[in-house]
């Protein structure tokens, strides 16, 4: 098992905790990680994009001028799609973007995120990071003083005053352990892990 360093806010060793081996040091492959980005990325897509067609369109029926003898080509009506202001042809129409994978890949993919930021040395396991009053200003020390670059906070339940306190922080997210995921891990540098949210981890991803 690997052995890190647990610090306080003031960046202080206080103990050393074990990590489970089966979720943190889990061979990384980069396919499954693109894969579940991919899926979380898709899923966040409006599909709200949406054009006429010809039927949709608003306008006379009757046809523009006779077939033969104009020497122009054979016009139907103010509908087609080869005229300004007619329909369109093939194309976009309010869609879903998602697609599901096996809860297996996910739990894996989650596994290697958190193996990945592991191995790069990117985690910070803090004891506690409780504050007295809504204040940006002290957030935005104890990251300078844990030498946090656009770090991602994990905490074990809600944390309201963590959450107010950080939100004007550029980069900075704090996320509760039930709703970690992959792509928010791989789109920060740091990963800040609070003491007792790692159990919440393991026991997630124990299966």
């Amino acid at each position: 098992m690997a052995v890190v360093e647990v610090k306080n806010i003031k960046g202080e060793k206080v103990s050393e905790i074990e990590l489970t081996d089966s979720i943190f040091n889990v061979p990384v492959k980069k396919s499954v990680l693109h894969e579940i980005v991919c899926m979380q990325l898709a899923a966040r897509r409006s599909g709200t994009a949406s054009v006429k067609n010809r039927s949709d369109v608003i306008g006379s029926t009757k046809k523009l001028f006779r077939q033969k003898g104009t020497g122009r080509a054979r016009r139907g009506n103010a509908k087609s799609p080869l005229l300004r202001g007619g329909g369109v042809v093939f194309g976009p129409h309010p869609r879903s973007y998602a697609f599901k994978v096996p809860k297996k890949v996910k739990r894996l993919a989650l596994k290697m995120a958190l193996s990945a930021k592991l191995q790069e040395n990117m985690i910070i396991v803090i004891d506690g990071f409780e504050l007295e009053q809504i204040k940006t200003k002290t957030v935005s020390s104890v990251l300078e003083t844990l030498k946090a670059e656009k770090p991602l906070i994990i905490t074990a339940g809600g944390n309201e005053s963590l959450m107010l306190s950080s939100r004007n922080i550029p980069g900075v997210k704090v996320l509760r352990a039930d709703g970690l995921n992959v792509y928010d891990i791989l789109n920060h540098k740091n990963l800040i892990l609070l003491e007792p949210s790692i159990k919440q981890i393991e026991g997630r991803l124990a299966a």
